[in-house]
């Protein structure tokens, strides 16, 4: 296989990872492989950028940001399966 028949792999400074449970509920923030902070919302994720000199200009863009868990608009945790099949047999 080729380079240019391989998928290609970005390697975004930003990455947002899956949804926490808290009060209210949070994402970690890791810029250039570092935590660096918890963000709740997607303001708080321009704003930790910002703190590190980056500019984002779309957040949808792969090469900039990686949503890990889901995307911009995820920012409540997701009901697994095996808790809502424990919810459905209580009496």
């Amino acid at each position: 296989m080729t380079e240019s028949a391989s998928p290609y792999m970005s390697h975004p400074r930003i990455i947002v990872l899956g949804v926490q449970p808290g009060t209210p509920p949070f994402r970690i923030v890791e810029i250039d492989g570092q935590v660096v902070g918890e963000a709740r919302t997607l303001t708080d994720v321009l704003q930790a950028a910002a703190a590190f000199g980056i500019t984002v200009h779309d957040l949808d863009d792969p090469d900039t940001v990686r949503w890990v868990g889901g995307d911009k608009f995820t920012w409540t945790p997701r009901q697994t399966a095996r808790a809502h099949e424990g919810r459905e047999r209580r009496p």
